[in-house]
């Protein structure tokens, strides 16, 4: 019986994984500079802070790399503030889910105050007793930490607390760590979708698709 869910939230919860794929272009934009062509795969594999590098030396930017990343960082925010919609159907199932008595939490590689900011103005912090960010729990989801920290926060055991992600790597890891796991699909993310259809317990590529799994296979 599942006791408890662990969202992710980008690409899960927030259909968000767009602004990851031109960020960097739209900075550049932002200040008058022509992105190049592949620009997206060279700083997909760069934390914020190696992008910011790359854009200052590679475009010859007048300004320093603090600066650089102060500007990505600002509409990053802006995105998160202002801009970003739930996830189809995500609303629905934190509802759905809710009235079923399942605890719910959130567990993110994103800055806390971003989601938030996000979450709430969509109507959507309420459904959730906490958020758990990989900064403050000080470990990447290549580690089950916050998964576990997540858990024990809502007293449920890994077999009684499904983790829905939308990353392979992050489905591998809680599905090592005896979580049921739930595999997203979404567009803009993870290329591997059949990595992701593969790994998980369970897979869906519309939020809506899931209750109906639940009442089949998990009450």
């Amino acid at each position: 019986m599942i006791k408890g869910i662990i969202f992710d939230i980008d690409g899960v919860l927030l259909d968000s994984m767009g602004i990851w794929d031109d960020l960097g272009a739209r900075y550049l934009k932002s200040i008058g500079a022509q992105p190049e062509e592949g620009l997206q795969e060279i700083l997909f594999s760069m934390s914020m802070e190696q992008g910011a590098e790359y854009l200052r030396e590679h475009y010859h930017l007048d300004k320093s790399d603090a600066e650089v990343l102060d500007g990505i960082s600002g509409m990053l925010e802006k995105f998160y503030f202002d801009e970003v919609l739930p996830k189809s159907g995500a609303k629905e199932l934190m509802e759905y889910m809710k009235g079923k008595g399942v605890k719910m939490v959130a567990a993110t590689s994103s800055p806390r105050l971003h989601v938030e900011k996000a979450l709430g103005r969509n109507g959507m912090l309420e459904y959730l007793d906490k958020i758990f960010t990989n900064t403050e729990v000080g470990e990447s989801k290549h580690s089950p930490k916050i998964y576990n920290i997540a858990a024990e926060y809502m007293g449920t055991t890994p077999d009684e607390t499904l983790v829905f992600e939308d990353s392979l790597y992050a489905l591998k890891t809680a599905e090592a760590a005896g979580y049921v796991t739930v595999g997203v699909y979404d567009a803009k993310g993870e290329p591997d979708q059949e990595g992701v259809k593969n790994s998980g317990d369970y897979y869906i590529r519309e939020m809506t698709e899931f209750p109906e799994i639940y009442e089949a296979r998990l009450v």
